[in-house]
Formats: C-alpha cells, sequence, structure tokens
C-alpha cells in the first residue's frame, strides 16, 4: 500500500528509500573513498615532499614561502630573551624587621634610666636625647649582623636595608626628652602594650616609605586607652621612632628574575607552515640565511615524490576498505559496511592523524621526544568501539605506518622506526583492551594499559640506544604515560559525539541503558513485575538466538528489556500482569480489547522516544509484532457476531498490529523470541517435544504471515535461531520440563494447542 503525504501518493523509492539511499550508494562510496586517498595524501605530503625555490639575494620573492620543517630562529629568539629582562619590574623583598621589638627595648630602656635616683633629671634629658636614636641604629645593626650569610636575606638586600633606614629615620621633638624622665613606672607599663600594639598593626603591611604609616601614629594613639597628654605624646613619638620602611629594591633578586626571563623566554621558532618570507618581500642577507637553513634555496621542479605520495595514499585506502569489506562479508561479522560507517571511519581518521600533526607541531630542541605524547591508539579505540574489531586491527596497522612519517620531524627517513615501533604497540594494545569493553571506565583501564605498554615500549628502545641520557629516558616514559590518559580522555569525551552524530549504539551505551535503575526499567519493575520478568526472560532467549546467527546480541538483551515498556500504561490489560480479579477483557468487546493489546508496541516506542533512547532500541518495540494477527479476539469477535446474528464490520487488518515489520534480525529475533517465553510460560509441565514444536510453529507462523520479508534472516538462520531458542529454554525452564520416553509420540492434544495459541495471542 502506497502512503500519502499531504493527500498526495508517495513512492518508497523516493521517500524513505530515497533518504537512504545514499547509505548505500556507489557512487558515495567512490567518493569516500576519494576524500581517503586525498586524507592520506595531504597527511603525509608535508613530510615527503620536499619544495625549493629560485632565490636571489637582495632580490624579491615572487609568492609566499613557507617553512616545511619546524626550525628555531636564533637570532629573534635572543632579541625575545633580551625585551623579556627589560620588561621585569624591579622587585623589592620584605624584610621583618619586628618593629615592635624594638619599641619594647625603648621602653625597657627608658624604664631603667627612669629607675636611677642617682642621675639628675638634666643628665636623664641628654642620655635619651643620646640614646634612642643610637638603640634604633644599633637594633638595625644588629638585624644585620644577625642575618648576614643567612639565605633568608641576601648582602645586597641588608646593605639597601640600612640605607633606606638611614635615610628615613626621624628625629623626636626636643621637648620630648623633658618630659620622658617624669614618666612613672606605672606609666610606663601602661604606655608600653599601647605603643607596640600601634607599632605592629602600622608595620604589619609593606612599607616603601616610613612616613606613610608614621602620619597614622596620632590617630592610633587617640584611640588608645591612654588618657593623659603627657603619656599619648611620648607614645606617639617613640612609635614614630619604631616605625621603619620594611620594604626594599633588591638588586640580586632583580637580576635574578631578569636571568629567569631570560631562561623562560620561549624560543622564537620557525612552525612548519608559517611564512617565511611574504610575496614581494626583498631578500635580504637574514632572509636568505633563514631560507638556507631551511633547505629551500634550489629549485627542484619534480614531481616524483608527489606521485610517490599519492601511490602511499592509494594502497592506504585500499587495504583499509578491502579489509573492512572482506570482514563485512564474513559470517563472523554482524555490521554491515553502509556509507554512514565510512564516513564516521573517514571522521575518525580525520582526528587521529589532526592530533598526530598538532603534536609534531610541539616539536622542538627541548622537547626531542614530545612525538609519544601524540594520541595515536585513540583512533584504534573509537574505531574498534563504534565499529568493531576487525577493522580496529587494520587501522591500527595504518595508524602506526602513518605516525611513523607525520612524527618524522627530523626526517633522516621516510618511516622513523622508534614511533613506529611505539605506535604499533600502543593501537594494538588499545584494540586488545577495549575489544569487550562493556563498561566507560573499560576506556580509561584501556587507556592505562595503553601507558604502560607504551612504556615499557619506549624504555625498550632508549635503552637500546646508544648512551642513553637520563633526561631523555624520564622525558619519553613521561610523555608516553600522559599519552595514554589523554587517549582515554579523548574516547571518553568523543564517544557521545559519533553515538549522538551517526547514531551508532555501541556496547557501552547498551550496557548502560541495560542498568535497572533506569526509570522506564523502575517503571516496568515497579507497576507491571510480571512483564518486567517477561522482559527479562525474552532477554535471555533473544540474546542467545541473535549470537547464533551473528547478529547483535546485546542490542537484543536491551532491546528485550524495553520492548513491553508500553504495558506500563494499562498493566492490568496483559495476561502476566493479571491478578486473581480476573481478566478485564471478559467483559470487553473484542475489538476493544485488540485495540488495547495493539497499542502497547506504539506506546512503548513513544515512551522511548520520549525518554530519548536510541532508535534501534525504540525500533525493536515499535517492530517486534509487526503485523501480525491477533486471532483470539478476531475468533471471539466472529463468534459474538455469530451469536447475534448480525453481519461483520470488520476485516482481519483491524486485528493487525499496524507494524511497520522487522527491518533488522533484532528485532525479528525478539518479536520469536517474545512469543516463545509467552507460549512455554502458558505450559504447566513444559516437556521437550512441546517446546520443540511450538517453537516451530511461532517460526512458521511469521514465515507464512510474511513477517520476515523487510529484514535479512534466512532460512538456514531460522533454523538455528529454532534450535537455539530450544536449547535456552529447556536451560531456563529445567526443573519444569519433563522428559518423555523414547517411546512416548511427539503429539499434542488438540485442547492443549489452542489454548496455547489463545494465550500467546493474547500476549502479542
Amino acid at each position: 500500500m502506497s502512503r500519502k503525504i499531504n493527500g498526495q501518493p508517495s513512492n518508497p523509492l523516493t521517500l524513505s528509500g530515497a533518504a537512504a539511499g545514499w547509505k548505500q550508494s556507489a557512487a558515495m562510496r567512490w567518493l569516500l573513498l576519494l576524500l581517503f586517498v586525498f586524507l592520506f595524501y595531504f597527511s603525509v605530503a608535508p613530510r615527503l615532499v620536499p619544495e625549493t625555490y629560485d632565490i636571489t639575494l637582495n632580490g624579491k620573492s615572487e609568492k609566499d614561502i613557507r617553512a616545511p620543517r619546524q626550525e628555531l630562529d636564533e637570532k629573534a629568539t635572543l632579541q625575545a630573551q633580551e625585551e623579556a629582562a627589560e620588561k621585569v619590574a624591579p622587585i623589592y623583598s620584605i624584610v621583618a624587621l619586628r618593629n615592635e621589638a624594638l619599641i619594647d627595648d625603648l621602653f625597657t630602656r627608658i624604664e631603667e634610666l627612669n629607675l636611677d635616683d642617682q642621675i639628675t633629671e638634666t643628665d636623664k634629658v641628654d642620655i635619651f636625647r643620646r640614646v634612642i636614636p643610637e638603640r634604633v641604629q644599633q637594633y638595625v645593626e644588629n638585624f644585620v649582623a644577625a642575618n648576614k650569610g643567612s639565605e633568608t636575606y641576601s648582602e645586597g638586600l641588608l646593605a639597601e636595608m640600612q640605607k633606606v633606614v638611614q635615610s628615613q629615620s626621624y628625629a623626636i621633638p626636643e621637648e620630648t626628652f623633658y618630659k620622658i624622665p617624669r614618666l612613672t613606672a606605672t606609666q610606663l607599663q601602661e604606655m608600653r602594650p599601647v605603643g607596640k600594639d600601634i607599632v605592629r598593626k602600622l608595620t604589619g603591611e609593606s612599607l616603601t616609605q616610613a612616613e606613610t604609616a608614621r602620619t597614622k601614629v596620632a590617630e592610633f594613639v587617640n584611640a588608645s586607652s591612654l588618657s593623659l597628654k603627657t603619656e599619648r605624646e611620648i607614645v606617639q613619638e617613640l612609635a614614630r621612632i619604631a616605625i621603619l620602611p620594611n620594604k626594599f629594591y633588591d638588586k640580586q633578586a632583580t637580576e635574578e628574575a631578569k636571568v629567569e626571563a631570560k631562561q623562560n623566554t620561549q624560543p622564537v621558532l620557525i612552525k612548519q607552515g608559517d611564512i617565511v618570507v611574504k610575496a614581494g618581500q626583498v631578500i635580504t642577507q637574514n632572509l636568505y640565511e633563514k631560507l638556507d637553513s631551511l633547505g629551500l634555496l634550489k629549485e627542484r621542479k619534480n614531481y616524483l615524490p608527489q606521485l610517490g605520495v599519492l601511490l602511499f595514499a592509494i594502497i592506504f585506502t585500499l587495504a583499509l576498505y578491502g579489509y573492512g569489506e572482506l570482514t563485512a562479508a564474513s559470517s563472523a561479522s554482524s555490521l554491515k559496511r553502509t556509507n554512514v560507517q565510512w564516513v564516521m571511519l573517514l571522521l575518525i581518521f580525520a582526528l587521529n592523524l589532526l592530533f598526530m600533526h598538532l603534536v609534531a607541531l610541539t616539536h622542538s630542541s627541548d622537547w626531542p621526544y614530545v612525538g609519544y605524547l601524540a594520541p595515536i591508539a585513540m583512533g584504534s579505540m573509537l574505531v574498534t568501539l563504534l565499529l568493531d574489531v576487525h577493522l580496529g586491527l587494520v587501522s591500527s596497522f595504518l595508524f602506526t605506518l602513518m605516525a611513523s612519517m607525520i612524527l618524522n620531524v627530523e626526517q633522516e627517513h621516510i618511516f622513523d622506526f622508534h614511533y613506529g615501533f611505539v605506535a604499533a604497540v600502543v593501537s594494538f594494545t588499545a584494540v586488545l583492551s577495549i575489544h569487550r569493553a562493556s563498561q566507560r571506565s573499560s576506556i580509561l583501564k584501556a587507556g592505562i594499559m595503553v601507558s604502560l605498554f607504551g612504556s615499557v615500549a619506549v624504555l625498550a628502545l632508549m635503552l637500546v640506544s646508544p648512551e642513553p641520557s637520563r633526561t631523555a629516558l624520564v622525558q619519553s616514559v613521561i610523555f608516553m604515560l600522559s599519552s595514554g590518559l589523554l587517549t582515554a580522555v579523548l574516547v571518553i569525551g568523543l564517544m557521545p559525539f559519533f553515538e549522538v552524530t551517526f547514531g551508532i549504539l555501541s556496547a557501552l551505551k547498551l550496557v548502560e541503558l541495560s542498568n535497572p535503575n533506569h526509570p522506564l526499567l523502575r517503571k516496568l519493575l515497579t507497576e507491571t513485575p510480571g512483564t518486567y520478568h517477561h522482559s527479562l526472560m525474552v532477554g535471555n532467549l533473544s540474546e542467545a538466538a541473535a549470537e547464533s546467527v551473528g547478529a547483535n546480541g546485546l542490542l537484543c538483551r536491551v532491546g528485550s528489556f524495553y520492548h513491553d515498556v508500553g504495558k506500563t500504561k494499562r498493566p492490568l490489560y496483559f495476561i502476566e500482569n493479571q491478578n486473581a480479579s480476573g481478566n478485564p477483557h471478559d467483559k470487553l468487546d473484542p475489538k476493544v480489547s485488540a485495540s488495547i493489546i495493539i497499542a502497547h508496541a506504539k506506546d512503548g516506542a513513544d515512551m522511548l522516544k520520549a525518554h530519548k533512547l536510541p532508535k534501534p532500541i525504540r525500533d525493536i518495540a515499535e517492530q517486534h509484532h509487526g503485523t501480525t494477527f491477533l486471532k483470539y479476539f478476531y475468533y471471539k469477535a466472529v463468534k459474538q457476531a455469530q451469536e447475534q446474528g448480525v453481519e461483520n464490520e470488520w476485516t482481519e487488518d483491524d486485528y493487525r498490529y499496524p507494524g511497520p515489520k522487522a527491518q533488522s534480525k533484532e528485532a525479528a529475533i525478539v518479536g520469536i523470541a517474545d512469543c516463545v517465553e509467552a507460549a512455554v510460560r502458558s505450559l504447566n509441565h513444559p516437556k521437550v517435544e512441546q517446546i520443540e514444536d511450538i517453537i516451530g510453529k511461532i517460526i512458521k507462523d511469521r514465515l507464512d504471515d510474511n513477517q520476515f520479508n523487510e529484514c535479512d534472516l534466512t532460512l538456514r538462520e531460522l533454523d538455528k535461531i529454532a534450535e537455539t531458542l530450544k536449547e535456552t529454554v529447556i536451560g531456563m525452564f529445567h526443573s519444569r520440563i519433563e522428559y518423555p520416553d523414547d517411546k512416548e509420540m511427539k503429539k499434542l492434544k488438540e485442547t492443549k494447542e489452542i489454548k496455547h495459541e489463545l494465550t500467546a495471542g493474547v500476549d502479542r
């Protein structure tokens, strides 16, 4: 039957067929192969195709000249170092003088002199006028002597400190010296903590100018607990003389910073692809020398290297395509090579080669082994996870060859054995570590395995090299360890992108969806426990059957878990969820009952779409019944019409599922397993003959009803599925199965056969 869109009949060949036609289009396939050739060619051409120019000194360049490789620009590097040194600001270091100890010492000396009755007040004034400034100077000198030769302060900094402190010394007013001898011991005891507290607060921050803090002393004194004016005035002056600058210009540190700035200045590199000479630019002596160092001075129009690179690209493409098609044609492979997979493979190769080139661009004399950081195994992991292990292996071989050329910055040979060997180790390690992955954490474990085995390979290469340096050994191993972790991070990050963009349902995603804590599975368990148990049984059956014919067993299992989720809308209308209250279908019109049963397939697909489950899972829920016929309700309706003496106003099509029929092996297998489990469950004590006959009858009925016309199941595969289902059912229901004697005939009672048919019909 043709469908209509906007009232007009549509041709399947121009709509769904055309929409999906590009996936199998031969023209698209050739285009993709051509893109593979271009990708391989432009990935290795910069390494293998030299380009030279006819350059004359003081002449003008006719075109932009780009660097074919990375090289250090020594003159520009020296200039950059000098500029970096000039930008270093003077460094000021803080010297912890502990000024509160200085004022405390001043109070101690004042207290000693004031208590001495043998000295007249006039003499005390003279002594204070001389001793207080000397005490300050002596305190600084003692600090310098104590710290001389220490690692904390350099001699230059201490000398600078003495000079600045001397230049910023404070002179106490003359009248203050006449007031100090009149202070009592009690007053001094009150003044001491106030003075120390003020000095501590004001010197707690960095001070290049002591006067800045000294102007704030009066404010702090007025806010103190001292009440007498004389006490406040004397504390104020003593605090000011005790406040000294504590931040000084550090010449030695500044010079060291300039040296460090030079050392930390990134070398100016002429990177691969950078424009060395612009079109029309005059070739100076400096430019001429730069071009000479890059090997760009002699023009040699030789196209043989380009031809060689093109042949490399063609060989790589044919190897990839040939092996991919060969494994797809084998019976062990469950994946059809459509253009979608080839587009995805092209993108994976492009990303992996891009990362190789990015790492190669970071190569320098300081980091000669940075090539080991390239996440070469990323491509192998993605191909294995998203496609299959066979393509993962051949991709690993190609990544090995490509890495040995792209990372070969020195270009002594076409292939760099060191990078090629390490690339082979990490790529094949990645495939072997990830091909049976069932959790996202497996990617991290595979990344760790890549790090470990790659590091062992690097270590072996370094140890056999002549006179290996410890620095080179440590650097290469660290880069390799980082590469494995970087690979795992990139794969974990890129997996969702490929899964969503290309509609790939990877094994990792399927395992995540099989988690019983998924909202739909929890809903299925709590609201329809019978259907939940039925779905688990169907999952076991369908997985075994799928694996027997090379289909995706994990997809069948997970799809089975969700295939009847639509029953949660009306759980009591399905026999496995009914309790002692009875069957509600007994009181319903057969057509209403049929519509309820039929609706669960579409309801389930809608619920799965609302929860954003992948399309293959939704397809199984929608297609597992195909367009099968609900015989039970149809014959019930016929019988009621005969009893009422009315003519039938319906046809068999009214009692069929709307479809679509199974479009994949997995959907068809789940549908068969669904019926088999329901039929066998209806038996009290099933026997082997009964199980075998039921399975055969279910498959035959679906085959006769043309339910497998739109999927690629063969008759031989259906036989394998029937045999596998029988063995699996016997294993699942072992304790309930009665094994007959050899003489017992393989015959079902008519009443039992009818019961099986009706039960399966309601369940379907």
